[in-house]
């Protein structure tokens, strides 16, 4: 089994990834000051195992996500957030994976639907490859 050679660009937290986008969600007013959106991005779309990878975008940036329809091929820049929450069960762990630029690929698209975070830092790009054809199993990782 092949799957797709995936290709994120690094530079300390700041990554991205190409996909269709799938769903969007309606932006939430968490409180008077903090608004979010949720969103999902599928890839490897032409594989027994699609990856469907739910991001968020917030303030100001939850209106950039209207300029996309649910199918469009796009790029996601986003940060991995990650917290620690002590509760009464005890001591949970949480990750976010936080939008900041979004970029439409299926071509037409213009640069007026590029959201450029503006202390956003040029980036090393590192590629992964995923190439399990000599795998004796069928699993997905």
């Amino acid at each position: 089994m092949i799957f797709n050679t995936f290709v994120f660009q690094l530079n300390k937290k700041n990554m991205e990834i190409i996909g269709s986008l799938k769903l969007k969600g309606e932006t939430n007013k968490v409180s008077e000051k903090f608004q979010k959106r949720d969103f999902v991005v599928t890839t490897d779309k032409n594989t027994p195992y699609p990856q469907h990878v739910s991001f968020q975008i917030t303030q100001d940036k939850c209106s950039i996500l209207d300029r996309y329809n649910e199918g469009d091929e796009i790029k996601v820049h986003f940060n991995l957030r990650g917290r620690e929450w002590n509760g009464p069960q005890g001591v949970k762990y949480f990750n976010t994976l936080e939008a900041w630029r979004i970029e439409n690929i299926s071509g037409g698209g213009n640069s007026n639907n590029n959201y450029n975070q503006s202390n956003a830092a040029a980036s090393s790009s590192t590629t992964f490859n995923t190439d399990t054809a000599t795998d004796a199993d069928d699993l997905p990782f």
